[in-house]
């Protein structure tokens, strides 16, 4: 007899601050973290639940390993997952095949996210966790991986990522994106505020920025004894950026 699941977050409550930290990252349905990099599922599902509703269309362009698309069935969203490795593309299925009481369609495919096939004006909520420039590479060569660009590269790519998701999103709704800085040689890479501005280039508003706090990072003993031996403190923290069209 297979094992029962439990489907939904004990005692959840949405967010309401500019604040989130998840200790506890949240292994209901089949969210685990054990594609690296994935985001806690507490995170897409605060941003669902505030700005879509049941029936909604949401989007997810790096679908990577699942979790929002997780979230969307499992709060009766519609979905629609892209990513550019048919690896991603193949475990987000696989997530999403459980048994659960709702008419949510949950659709998933090889693609690329600067270069969408969805009509003009066609989604309404985009939550998605682009990679860190080349920081996790998620293919071995796969191209149009932004996975392998270096930061200057990456921000180039993602001012069509940020083009495309102004188009597709429909007017008066909602863009979310998690982004990560990273350091080289000792300085702060401000990536997420580079990303931030291509997405405000693209012509989107600024609604929030959310700081989320990071945990049980992998290798953070190494980091933390040359944090203290080369004088840096460790990156603990991503933005969270909430866009509106």
């Amino acid at each position: 007899m297979a094992k029962k699941i439990n489907l939904q977050p004990e005692n959840f409550e949405l967010e309401t601050t500019t604040v989130w930290a998840f200790p506890n990252r949240g292994k209901w349905a089949t969210h685990d973290a054990k594609y690296r990099g994935n985001w806690s599922p507490y995170v897409p599902r605060n941003i669902i639940l505030r700005y879509s509703k049941e029936g909604d269309i949401v989007l997810d362009q790096f679908v990577g390993g699942g979790t929002t698309a997780v979230e969307s069935k499992l709060t009766k969203r519609n979905f629609i997952g892209v990513d550019i490795n048919p690896t991603a593309v193949e475990l987000s299925k696989n997530k999403c095949n459980f048994e659960f009481e709702g008419d949510a369609t949950i659709d998933i495919s090889v693609g690329d996210a600067r270069k969408l096939c969805l009509d003009n004006e066609s989604v309404d909520l985009i939550c998605t966790h682009p990679p860190y420039a080349d920081i996790i590479h998620y293919s071995e060569g796969i191209d149009g991986d932004l996975s392998l660009l270096p930061m200057k590269e990456f921000l180039s790519q993602m001012k069509y990522v940020a083009d495309e998701s102004y188009r597709v999103l429909k007017r008066d709704k909602f863009c979310a994106i998690l982004m990560g800085d990273t350091r080289k040689k000792g300085m702060v890479q401000s990536l997420a505020f580079e990303t931030m501005r291509m997405f405000e280039l693209a012509g989107f508003k600024l609604k929030e920025i959310i700081i989320k706090e990071q945990h049980n990072c992998k290798a953070t003993g190494y980091w933390k004894t040359n944090s203290i031996k080369y004088n840096f403190l460790l990156l603990a923290h991503e933005y969270l950026f909430v866009f509106k069209k």
